[in-house]
């Protein structure tokens, strides 16, 4: 008896966004942004989603962002998520450009409340709570095209599941 190899199936659209999204080279500067979005957004996103370090947790968090900032109570709870589980996947390099675009997202909604106050942030506690400006936001949006443009870069799964 003869064993004839079953012939691979085409590969599909979906898989092929896939292998877009996750290829990634070994880029040390991808992943030193990568890294540092991690490192910084992920004590914000559990200060809103968590209530650690100091935050007021989902339901503070949402019906603060909804009632004082007038977010709709979707966009508000997506936010929060994506403040969380991005940085996450940032850390291990898991839908580095889908998490990096989250984070733009949530980052142009944050400008959008701190561009009455200005550019610069509130460097020396001389303004009262919450009168920051928006350039903070703008280095995250920097560091995130990075991740857009070139993948998670190396030690990322990204890299792992997308090698040939």
């Amino acid at each position: 008896m003869t064993t004839r190899a079953l012939p691979l199936p085409a590969p599909t659209a979906l898989s092929t966004i896939a292998q877009r999204l996750l290829a990634t080279t070994r880029d040390p500067g991808a992943a030193i942004a990568r890294l540092t979005l991690a490192a910084i957004l992920f004590p914000h996103g559990a200060q809103h989603a968590l209530g650690w370090f100091g935050g007021y947790g989902f339901a503070g968090t949402h019906a603060w962002m909804t009632h004082t900032l007038g977010f709709p109570a979707p966009l508000a709870a997506l936010a929060i998520v994506v403040e969380l589980l991005a940085p996450l996947a940032l850390l291990v390099g898991l839908g580095g450009r889908l998490a990096a675009l989250g984070l733009v997202g949530v980052m142009a909604g944050a400008i959008s409340t701190h561009l009455p106050s200005g550019f610069f942030m509130n460097w020396f506690g001389r303004l009262t709570a919450g009168q920051e400006g928006f350039e903070y936001h703008l280095l995250v949006i920097a560091l995130c095209a990075v991740v857009v443009v070139k993948g998670s870069g190396a030690l990322s799964l990204d890299r792992r599941w997308a090698q040939p």
